[in-house]
């Protein structure tokens, strides 16, 4: 059976995805990148914002549009949250909640009577990857958030705080560097929150994949600031940790990170910054902001303007609120008006646009390591333009020979 996996939202939910891969591959099943020769379509959607699941409604219509003829499974938050919703969206044959997704390829087989072939069995991981298009992997170490920061409906669809034994991570990551993956990237919903549940920590997890593999590149998901310790900035000592953090600010002023439940203030958050650039110059750091928080206030917004732009991102994903029904945040009033949200946002992208063109004039001249994924624009001249990522996770392109190929290498290259 040939089988289409597509997801939206998270680096969490590619994980999964990659798991499920590995697991229709095990039962003898062919993951393709061809929705039109799929028979069976598989999405993990998202909720993280109304616009989110407007955007997962959609995706759920155009797939069935496009191939009518497939069996249709939806999971994810979106399907989580809306679970009658999901289910009687034209097309939809099983919809999986979040906490039964470590079934789903078992209920999709047997609920809609497909039967697994483990004569046809291939090697999991190399296959599943390459053939989607990727070079490196998602690895998810952990499940739910213990937090409840008051506009985040995520811990909600996601649950409880469940982490995967450090044993189980160094094994998938041993075997997907077996099978020629030479970067893999950490994820959870809670990312710094590994081994509440296991008597781990996030520290000791990446001192054991240090150890204990040895994979070239390991990069971070999404980390809360306040869960950073002195012993968590020595890790970037060692050179296959990458140089770059996703740590969201969501607000540049103290008084709407309390409204949102925060625990990081913006000094704190400020030396952080300050520390880890201080041990690599060129240390990059992206965030989440975001804008027209309930009863955000003129003074309270150019604050955090201000301070953002003392922060030099490297790059912000931006969200404009909107109340997610079930969090606290929906309850709280004077709600701030949409033109007034609109202006804020285009402000804001101004402003980040400017600090990511900064950024990469300060990589200008620098030499660094590049891992070169498959992609491959054809040139008028007859060459090709190849990209790849720097360890400061700077997305860069090389102009090479249409019978040559860099992809899945790691090369040192000078950035002009």
């Amino acid at each position: 059976m040939q089988i289409h996996l597509k997801t939206l939202g998270c680096r969490l939910n590619e994980a999964e995805l990659e798991t499920w891969a590995q697991a229709f591959q095990a039962q003898g099943h062919a993951i393709t990148r061809d929705i039109s020769a799929a028979q069976l379509v598989v999405i993990n959607s998202c909720a993280v914002t109304q616009d989110a699941a407007r955007k997962s409604r959609q995706l759920i219509r155009r797939i069935h549009r496009e191939n009518s003829h497939a069996k249709l499974v939806v999971s994810g938050c979106y399907a989580t949250l809306n679970t009658a919703e999901a289910q009687a969206l034209l097309g939809v044959d099983l919809v999986v909640s979040n906490k039964d997704k470590a079934s789903l390829v078992e209920k999709a087989l047997t609920e809609l009577t497909f039967e697994s072939m483990p004569e046809m069995a291939t090697e999991p991981a190399e296959i599943a990857l390459f053939t989607r298009g990727r070079q490196r992997a998602f690895v998810k170490v952990q499940d739910g958030c213990r937090y409840r920061c008051t506009f985040c409906i995520v811990t909600v669809a996601r649950g409880d705080e469940v982490s995967r034994s450090l044993s189980d991570v160094i094994i998938e990551i041993n075997a997907l560097h077996a099978q020629g993956i030479n970067e893999v990237i950490l994820t959870g919903v809670h990312l710094g929150g590994y081994g509440s549940d296991n008597g781990e920590n996030i520290v000791t997890l990446i001192q054991a994949i240090l150890a204990q593999t040895d994979i070239p590149r390991l990069r971070l998901g999404s980390l809360e600031p306040w869960e950073l310790n002195d012993e968590f900035f020595t890790l970037f000592e060692n050179s296959r940790l990458m140089p770059h953090l996703h740590l969201p600010l969501q607000s540049g002023s103290d008084a709407v990170l309390r409204r949102m439940a925060r625990r990081c203030k913006i000094d704190e958050y400020s030396k952080m910054l300050e520390r880890l650039r201080i041990q690599i110059p060129l240390f990059n750091i992206t965030t989440d902001i975001i804008v027209g928080f309930p009863n955000e206030t003129e003074e309270e917004w150019n604050e955090s303007v201000e301070f953002v732009k003392k922060c030099g991102f490297g790059h912000i994903h931006i969200f404009t609120y909107s109340p997610r029904e079930g969090t606290k945040a929906e309850t709280l009033p004077n709600p701030v008006p949409h033109e007034i949200k609109k202006q804020r946002s285009e402000q804001l992208h101004r402003l980040a646009e400017e600090m990511k063109h900064d950024f990469y004039q300060q990589n200008i001249g620098q030499t660094f390591s590049v891992l070169w994924e498959g992609q491959r624009d054809e040139l008028e001249n007859g060459s090709v333009r190849v990209f790849g990522y720097t360890p400061n996770y700077l997305r860069v392109a090389c102009e090479i020979n249409a019978a040559d190929s860099l992809e899945n290498q790691i090369t040192d290259f000078l950035i002009t």
